[in-house]
């Protein structure tokens, strides 16, 4: 080896170990010199999760009107490794509530170190501006930003739409809610329950590093949320504003649906509540009141309440009766205004009478003494077989809230029920829609579109379909029976001495039914009675009478008569319908 090569080596060797004394006394100095001020600084650094909230999918009526809108939801939180180093009794009062909460939110398990813990939601912008003030009080205090409902029609449609609410313990041990945030809100009610998987879409998340004060160093990852799909109901937003105007505060519910497909155009059960008492955590005292309302503002009165249909029933009767060759159009009853059978009279409404009338006129004046007649040659079990071949005494299978399915009683039901024969003073009451037979306002929505559409009865859907749905079953009525009963349910709109005039209209030509159902076995005015004690009010319609797009059913709980009182909702709420279809659409 040359003497050239050792020098070059020598140097390299001093050049190295020069590079590595500067290396350690660096790393003495990093770690002894400075190593408390940097520990200090890195346990100041902490990670934090945020989860970024999904855009919920916004829902529109029929029309393309938005029902509702998602709006900022603002909550303030702390990270868990903060909560000694704060003045939690300082903390409290600026955030206005008790230092126990504070202390209760943290003893709870928690799911991540790394997640902030909400100590108080829905913030004001008056109550973020004192917290910004404080800020730096209070280190990893933070405002976060969740998503919720605005819905912009207050009440209206409720029953149906639905409403959100926070995720509750029983639905966090459910797999299908396995990746929804523990104090996320979800659909609870109605449509926003129904479809609450593909409206609330995923949440995104970020993982960032922050310091001391909760500011943002930098950003580790990112995972952006994903939008849920809109959802684009049935309803007709004119139609249901239209007929939730005029029921005022009257207590009842309203059903119109397509004939053809099934899809409810307005759905109304009134009394009613406000979404957006719940869009945001409802209060206790809230729900407390909502609960104990006498009104039971809650009970879905279109599916879960059912009673006496009153005269709207006596479509079935003339049905059944016609069907079964007892009866033909041409057949008269004289009215005298009752009918006596044993010790009991059976009377009409019109205490003197109808005189003598034939099926249409009985249809168009809703003669009880004709009815009684009709019942009586057709037979109880006969009245039966038809109902349920128009679709009552059984659920209609819309999904909302647990159905009821209403009573259609035969001969067999008695004897199993009550042990008892069927007299036929109980067929005299069931022929007008009295006595046991019960049905909900939505089996009387789906019986006169059938009526209407030649005998198919569709499912009850709330969503536009995306092709013509398929009839649930056909009732074995031949058309030129159901032309009869049609015709006759023209004239009780349109023709002189037809108890539902209220209803007729200029805009399109109605056929309908009134009914006014007893409650109690009273004969005076409904208005000298107690509200409890009145009669309920019945109509069920359909439009155009030649060729019905439409059917519907309005009921007034303890309203009185249907024609006064139910057929002008429905009056109102056929024509809004007519009168906003887009051009093309109308006839």
């Amino acid at each position: 080896m040359t003497n050239i090569n050792r020098e070059r080596i020598s140097i390299a060797s001093y050049f190295i170990a020069g590079l590595f004394a500067l290396f350690v006394i660096r790393l003495w100095q990093l770690q002894v010199l400075q190593g408390d001020e940097y520990k200090k600084e890195s346990e100041g650094n902490m990670l934090r999760i945020i989860k970024i909230p999904a855009p919920r999918g916004i829902i529109y009526d029929r029309t393309g009107a938005p029902l509702v809108k998602n709006s900022p939801y603002f909550n303030a939180s702390l990270m868990p490794e903060n909560l000694s180093k704060v003045n939690v009794e300082l903390l409290a009062q600026v955030l206005g509530i008790d230092s126990s909460e504070i202390h209760a939110k943290f003893s709870r398990k928690r799911l991540s170190p790394f997640e902030p813990i909400k100590l108080k939601e829905g913030l004001t912008f008056k109550e973020i501006a004192a917290i910004e003030a404080r800020r730096s009080d209070f280190p990893g205090l933070i405002i976060d930003i969740d998503m919720t409902r605005e819905y912009l029609y207050g009440d209206l449609g409720a029953h149906l739409i639905g409403y959100l609410g926070k995720i509750n313990p029983s639905q966090a041990k459910n797999p299908e809610f396995k990746d929804v945030p523990p104090e996320a809100f979800i659909g609870q009610w109605g449509a926003e329950m129904l479809f609450d998987k593909t409206l609330r879409g995923t949440p995104g998340e970020k993982i960032i590093e922050i310091d001391a004060l909760g500011r943002e160093i930098k950003l580790i990852q990112e995972n952006s949320p994903v939008k849920g799909d809109d959802l684009r109901l049935s309803i007709d937003i004119n139609l249901q504003k239209a007929a939730e105007e005029v029921f005022t505060q009257k207590t009842g519910a309203l059903v119109a649906m397509k004939v053809d497909t099934g899809e409810i155009l307005g759905f109304i059960s009134k009394p009613s509540f406000d979404p957006n008492k719940f869009s945001h955590g409802i209060s206790y005292d809230n729900w407390i009141e909502l609960n104990q309302d006498k009104k039971l503002p809650m009970l879905n009165r279109a599916l879960q309440s059912q009673y006496p249909p009153g005269s709207t029933f006596k479509i079935v009767t003339a049905i059944a009766a016609l069907s079964e060759g007892v009866i033909t159009p041409e057949t008269k009853v004289t009215c005298t205004g009752g009918l006596n059978y044993g010790n009991w009279r059976f009377g009409c409404w019109k205490k003197g009478g109808h005189g003598t009338v034939s099926m249409h006129r009985a249809i168009v004046e809703s003669c009880d003494v004709y009815f009684y007649e009709v019942g009586r040659r057709v037979g109880i079990d006969k009245i039966a077989e038809y109902a349920k071949k128009l679709g009552l005494g059984k659920a209609t299978g819309l999904p909302l809230v647990k159905e009821r399915a209403g009573l259609i009683p035969d001969t067999q039901w008695k004897y199993e029920k009550r042990k008892q024969q069927w007299y036929l003073g109980e067929t005299l009451n069931a022929a007008i829609g009295q006595g046991y037979v019960s049905v909900t306002p939505i089996q009387m929505a789906q019986l006169i579109s059938a009526v209407a559409n030649g005998g198919y009865i569709y499912r009850p859907i709330i969503v536009m379909p995306e092709t013509a749905p398929l009839p649930a079953s056909k009732a074995d009525i031949k058309p030129e029976i159901l032309d009869i009963v049609k015709k006759g349910l023209y004239g009780v709109v349109n023709e002189g001495g037809g108890t539902g005039g209220a209803a007729r209209s200029k805009i399109v030509a109605v056929g309908g039914k009134t009914g006014t159902a007893q409650v109690v076995s009273i004969r005076k005015s409904s208005n000298l009675l107690p509200e409890k004690l009145r009669d309920h009010a019945w109509f069920v319609a359909f439009a155009p009478a030649e060729k019905p797009e439409i059917a519907l059913c309005a009921f007034v709980e303890h309203g009185g008569h249907g024609g006064a009182v139910a057929a002008p909702i429905a009056k109102l709420a056929i024509e809004s319908y007519f009168s906003n279809l887009p051009p093309k659409d109308k006839k």
